[in-house]
């Protein structure tokens, strides 16, 4: 088989099964179970981010400062973008909420809240696939070999990942449908970054750094600025160390997902 054809094979093997792994985990999710899914989905936002996304990130461009402005950047990018959603719903909806009543009002903002998270979540792990096919086509053009051993790594940590995403979009309201259809087309990057980096490697792998950073920001963003607030939302004790527990266990999803990918 010719190097093309590997290339895109395991792009769409490896996003093939990251995606249905999700969501048959994510499917059987019950309403009641969202609240603490949401924990576990941080930790693995984090954890990804953090061990997995900048450390590659800083791998690609020596320069450590410039890496961390592509974050910085990224961070500020998706706020004005989560403002520009924000906007266009006060936008669209304004004349609505004077005439209705409170109660609907709030049901309405907290919607409005958690499908900003969906949506930010979808474009973040675009650019995250977009990212992953790059290095996939890279390790081919390298070596087969590795190019095929970079790819389950990828798929190892993608796994846990996806579904954390699959539980975003479900909290953010999506239905399980529309969730599953959402990942499938974001997983599709794969294949682009893949084929752009075949066809023209050295333009595109001075993008990857970027992409890296805007991967990475998205991730924090959405852990940082839409989940956790909204898990201090719960307040006993018992929902506060079910939290703290579940937030480890995705950290620690993303640990062993590292291991068995030989800390790739």
């Amino acid at each position: 088989m010719t190097l093309l054809p590997q290339i895109l094979l395991a792009c769409l093997a490896g996003g093939a099964l990251s995606v249905v792994l999700a969501a048959l985990v994510a499917w059987h999710a019950r309403p009641t179970w969202i609240p603490a899914l949401v924990s576990f989905a941080v930790g693995t936002l984090l954890g990804a981010a953090f061990l997995e996304v900048i450390p590659h990130l800083f791998e690609e461009s020596k320069n450590h400062q410039q890496s961390a402005l592509y974050i910085l950047g990224g961070i500020l990018l998706f706020f004005i973008l989560e403002k520009l959603v924000i906007w266009r719903h006060s936008h669209d909806h304004g004349h609505g909420h004077d005439h209705g009543h409170n109660h609907g009002h709030h049901e309405s903002n907290a919607a409005t809240d958690n499908g900003r998270s969906g949506l930010l979540i979808v474009v973040g792990d675009t650019f995250h696939n977009f990212t992953d096919g790059i290095v996939i086509a890279a390790a081919f053009i390298a070596d087969p070999k590795l190019g095929w051993v970079t790819a389950l790594a990828i798929i190892a940590h993608e796994i846990p990942q996806e579904i954390g995403d699959f539980i975003i979009l479900l909290h953010s309201g999506y239905s399980k449908t529309k969730a599953l259809l959402l990942n499938v087309v974001s997983s599709l990057a794969t294949l682009v970054g893949a084929l752009l980096a075949y066809f023209a490697l050295r333009e595109v792998q001075n993008l990857v750094p970027v992409c890296l950073g805007l991967a990475a920001a998205s991730m924090l963003y959405i852990a940082v600025a839409d989940l956790i607030p909204a898990l201090h939302k719960r307040t006993t004790f018992k929902e506060s160390a079910l939290q703290i527990l579940l937030i480890g266990a995705g950290l620690g999803t993303i640990v062993v997902a590292r291991m068995i990918a030989g800390g790739h």
